[in-house]
């Protein structure tokens, strides 16, 4: 059965952490959601911990300094848990080889370099051109607003045929930058995996993402966490968030907005159109919302 709620207000006193997506959720790549905004203010004043997990490629601080350029400020949130950090754990242990093709565009190269204090680097990572590479690193495309995988389609046949692994560093198949609908390192990984090449995932809804996130609520001494996920990836936040037996809100004026009608903040979903959309997913969140709010 659909459950859908009007506000977190209805439903925040059952959970005392969330999980909460970033783009598509509490911003749309170009302005913030301040209603959602004021939704994370208000479980944080009544003693909640907001950890926002996001499938972005780069790590926390580049993340952080991201966010702020939207308004969005540790009033907001306690912390943060990238994909980025998660793949960084997985690339720094060699599981790529030490000598890597970055595929993606220059503002993710923080990944390569901000390394954070407490990992310590099984091995020397060093980039380095195609027919040098042990290994893949996909950020994402060099120019999401024009290109789509199959301009990718040489670069994966080469990693195909010289069993080269690439990791994924942001599982997202795509995001919505305002209206404009953009390719992701997840549609880029997919295409290699079809092709026959092996890609390896640490975001959402892989384990590594939720294992990272709760290492961090330990340090933060949140022993017994009553986590709540929330998203509008059907196939990330929620997806994830059932793998790992925990509450799902799904944000339906998100990525499947269109699909299921939506137009307007302040528009209802279409209760059939969302039906629809969970079971061609086969996946059922325990809450759904219009805008998280």
């Amino acid at each position: 059965m659909i459950k859908v709620i009007k506000n977190l207000r209805q439903i925040s006193d059952e959970y005392n952490v969330l999980f909460c997506d970033i783009w598509g959720c509490i911003h749309n790549g170009k302005i913030p959601y301040k209603r959602a905004l004021d939704a994370l203010i208000e479980f944080k004043r009544n003693g909640g911990f907001v950890m926002l997990l996001t499938n972005a490629p780069r790590p926390k601080s580049a993340v952080k300094a991201h966010l702020s350029t939207f308004g969005i400020f540790e009033n907001h949130f306690d912390d943060i848990t990238t994909s980025g950090d998660a793949a960084q754990n997985s690339m720094l242990s060699g599981n790529v080889g030490t000598n890597v093709y970055h595929l993606g565009p220059e503002r993710d190269l923080s990944f390569f370099t901000d390394i954070p204090k407490e990992i310590k680097p099984k091995k020397n990572i060093q980039r380095v051109e195609l027919p040098s590479a042990e290994g893949i690193v996909c950020t994402g495309l060099f120019d999401d607003r024009t290109e789509t995988p199959e301009n990718y389609k040489d670069i994966i046949k080469y990693g195909v045929k010289h069993n080269l692994n690439l990791l994924c560093v942001n599982p997202d198949i795509f995001v919505d930058v305002g209206s404009l609908r953009v390719w992701c390192a997840g549609g880029i990984a997919a295409a290699f995996t079809k092709a026959g090449g092996t890609s390896i995932y640490c975001g959402k809804p892989h384990k590594e993402i939720y294992e990272l996130a709760y290492s961090k609520l330990k340090k933060h001494g949140i022993k017994s966490p009553k986590i709540l996920c929330i998203g509008d990836g059907i196939n990330t936040d929620i997806l994830g968030g059932k793998k790992e037996k925990l509450n799902t809100l799904f944000v339906c004026g998100g990525l499947s907005g269109v699909e299921i009608g939506m137009k307007k903040n302040n528009e209802i979903p279409n209760l059939k159109k969302l039906d629809e959309l969970f079971k061609k997913n086969k996946i059922l969140p325990t809450f759904s919302i219009s805008y998280l709010s």
